[in-house]
């Protein structure tokens, strides 16, 4: 990948077009499925999305085996998508970007608290 590709995504581009034309030769339950479990997944994502690039491919990947299994989108993921959309992300308390920028910011006000008082 070159400087431009990462300042610009467009690998990101090429690897989610490329998620998109896998999940549009799914059965409807499925594609389904597929739409909610990005829904879960993104507030788990960093500021460009990469570190959701495999967790997708996987997630994607195992609805693609399932289906030409012949098993249904319910027997795969149950009645939880959100919960099995955690779990994919690392669990209940995985830090998702309101964390990371609650963290921030409670730096930013105890570093110029420090200053004022300081």
């Amino acid at each position: 990948m070159n400087f431009w590709e990462t300042v610009t995504g467009s690998d990101i581009t090429r690897e989610w077009k490329s998620f998109e034309a896998r999940a549009e030769v799914l059965p409807a339950d499925y594609r389904a499925a597929w739409e909610e479990i990005k829904d879960h997944l993104s507030p788990y994502s960093d500021f460009t999305g990469r570190n959701l690039m495999p967790i997708l491919d996987a997630a994607l990947g195992l609805l693609e085996e399932t289906a030409s299994d012949g098993q249904s989108v319910h027997e795969v993921l149950g009645d939880d998508i959100k919960g099995f959309c955690t779990a994919l992300a690392g669990g209940e308390r995985s830090r998702d970007y309101r964390d990371r920028w609650r963290e921030q910011l409670n730096r930013n006000v105890a570093r110029k608290l420090a200053q004022l008082g300081g």
